[in-house]
Order: C-alpha cells, then sequence, then structure tokens
C-alpha cells in the first residue's frame, strides 16, 4: 500500500536518512520509535510528500510520490493523505466542524457532503455536542480529536501521525490510542505513527525501530 525504497535526505553535510525502505499494508498500524534525532520525523514528512527525499522512490497504491511536482503533488495529497501532529494546528477563528471540513471543501467536494461527514465523524469521536465550539473552547483532548477527525475528513489511504500524543496527559493519550485502534478496525485505517509513547507503540500492529538515519530492525 505504501512503499518507500532507498530515502536518502542530507541537510548541508548532516546526513539525515541514509536508504531508508519501509513498507506498510493496508489497516496496519505501524510506529516508528528511536532516540531524537535518528531521523523518523524527517522520513514521515518524506513519506507524507511535506518534504522532499534527495533521492529514493516512494509509491502510495502504485502512485509514484516521487515524480510528483507541485499542485498535482499537493492535491494528490490532499485528497489521499491525512496527517496527526502534536499540536493541533485548528484555525482558531473557525468552529469545530469548520476545522474538519476545510480540507475537504479544499478538494473541491460538495459544501453539504463534507460537512454531513464531518458531523458524522464528529459522532464517531464523541463530540457530536461540540461542533460549534472554537478550539479554545475545547480541552486538549478534544482538540487533538477534532484533528484527527480532520485528518480523515477524505478518507485518507493513510494517516500520518507525528507525536500526536507528545502534549496531551495520560488519559487523553490513552484514549487517543485507542480511537486510532478503533478507527482501524471499523474503517481498516491505514496509520503510520512517530512516537516516544511505549504504550502507544505497543498497541500498533509493528515496531519499527530507527537510528541514525536507518531502520535498524
Amino acid at each position: 500500500m505504501l512503499k518507500a525504497e532507498g530515502i536518502h535526505k542530507k541537510y548541508g553535510q548532516l546526513e539525515v536518512l541514509k536508504g531508508v525502505d519501509i513498507e506498510i499494508n493496508q489497516g496496519e498500524i505501524v510506529s516508528i520509535v528511536g532516540s531524537s534525532g535518528a531521523g523518523k520525523s524527517t522520513l514521515l514528512h518524506i513519506l507524507g510528500t511535506l518534504d522532499s527525499a534527495d533521492s529514493g522512490k516512494i509509491f502510495l497504491n502504485n502512485t509514484p510520490l516521487h515524480t510528483y511536482t507541485g499542485k498535482k503533488l499537493a492535491n494528490f495529497r490532499n485528497a489521499n493523505i491525512g496527517f496527526v501532529f502534536q499540536f493541533h494546528h485548528l484555525l482558531p477563528e473557525f468552529t469545530a466542524v469548520e476545522n474538519i471540513c476545510i480540507p475537504g471543501w479544499i478538494a473541491g467536494r460538495k459544501r453539504k457532503d463534507v460537512y454531513d461527514q464531518a458531523m458524522h465523524l464528529l459522532e464517531i469521536l464523541g463530540l457530536g455536542q461540540r461542533f460549534d465550539n472554537k478550539p479554545q473552547q475545547l480541552s486538549g483532548g478534544e482538540q487533538q480529536r477534532v484533528a484527527v477527525a480532520r485528518a480523515l475528513i477524505n478518507k485518507p489511504s493513510i494517516v500520518f501521525a507525528d507525536e500526536p500524543t507528545g502534549n496531551l496527559d495520560s488519559k487523553n493519550a490513552n484514549d487517543l490510542h485507542d480511537l486510532f485502534v478503533q478507527l482501524r478496525n471499523e474503517f481498516k485505517q491505514t496509520f503510520l505513527i512517530v512516537t516516544h509513547n511505549e504504550e502507544l507503540a505497543d498497541m500498533s500492529d509493528r515496531i519499527l525501530h530507527m537510528k541514525d538515519g536507518k531502520i535498524i530492525n
């Protein structure tokens, strides 16, 4: 489903990724763990096309993303890839449901269809009564659930999560772990997660260990 071969990346003289190969199957939850500076987030951003590799190939559902650039790449990313970050990055002037809708509206989908789907996602995530609240009116855990719903609005092939529990207390972190498993079980949603959280990693189907710019297992 997702396959990358020979991913190399340098920043100046610093070689961050040293020929990474990775393959993720549909419906898997895979966590990448390793010490700070191992290259985990850099790899995630390259696989998610937020950054580009110096060399290597990336395929998502057999689409050669390494050959895409500009608007073509941006459109593909918006339609097929979801992102959840440590900080939710919700837009403060918009309500919860509007924040969720934005990627769908950018994709040119019918506004009502996107809105109805966003409301459905809020119900699934236990936030149906909070649809009209702005981010500052939501708790940290609620904000992160809205961010997860936003990542899911275009029914992406894969969701990339970069330290998604890093800004949450233990209860909300555990709730988010359970949510990822629920979404995988109910919708066969695929997740690739970078995390320092051992409990989050342990609930994954597979754990990949990174060290010095390589996957070592």
